[in-house]
């Protein structure tokens, strides 16, 4: 169980990881970190940053901007890129689609085919970070036909847009697949077992 102190924040505005860490009963304020994601991506990019620490970068300023407002409290920062290769066997970077006919061009470009979700996760506190921790799921989409995919998002909407691979495992989204490998907070952007163990190590949760 949680202790009262420190305060815990999550920094996102991600309702898919606030439901992760309010599932598992804790106790946290979420608040979104006003940071530049399309800057921090492009330089690493541009710099041959490889996508898990261009994912705690992301984390990492998002918890540092939160951390500035509250030295005190205990700052979750997460962030998650979706890699995989193209046909040419090179990596790449996917982004959260912008309208419908980017978000049908994903699941097209993603069909058949094995990506990785590189979730990572930053703690801070009073003005330090005192943690980190990447996952790396993988996850088959089956070969689905383009019958399917229109359903698909006919069913969903533009709920797909708030995800990176236009797809919401914890609904609908699930029929996409054919595998799926890795805990299913990491999916989700928030790998919690080892958050979990975190936290207690760190006396927030009692052991």
């Amino acid at each position: 169980m949680q202790r009262e102190a420190p305060p815990l924040i999550l920094a996102t505005a991600s309702t898919a990881r606030q439901a992760v860490l309010r599932g598992a009963g804790l106790a946290f304020r979420a608040e979104a970190a006003a940071v530049d994601e399309a800057a921090i991506k492009a330089s690493a990019q541009a710099e041959g940053i490889p996508p898990g620490e261009t994912a705690l970068l992301l984390a990492e300023a998002k918890a540092q901007r939160i951390a500035r407002r509250y030295p005190e409290a205990l700052v979750i920062g997460a962030d998650q890129m979706l890699v995989c290769p193209d046909e040419a066997g090179r990596p790449r970077w996917f982004d959260k689609p912008a309208d419908m006919a980017a978000a049908r061009a994903h699941l097209r470009a993603l069909r058949g085919r094995t990506h990785e979700l590189v979730s990572a996760m930053v703690c801070w506190r009073q003005g330090m970070r005192i943690w980190q921790h990447l996952a790396r799921p993988r996850l088959t989409m089956r070969d689905f036909s383009d019958e399917f995919l229109e359903a698909y998002l006919a069913m969903e909407g533009e709920a797909v847009l708030s995800s990176v691979g236009a797809y919401r495992l914890e609904g609908p989204g699930v029929q996409l697949f054919a595998r799926v490998e890795g805990e299913h907070g990491a999916i989700l952007g928030l790998p919690l077992l080892p958050l979990l163990d975190f936290l207690r190590g760190h006396g927030v949760l009692l052991r």
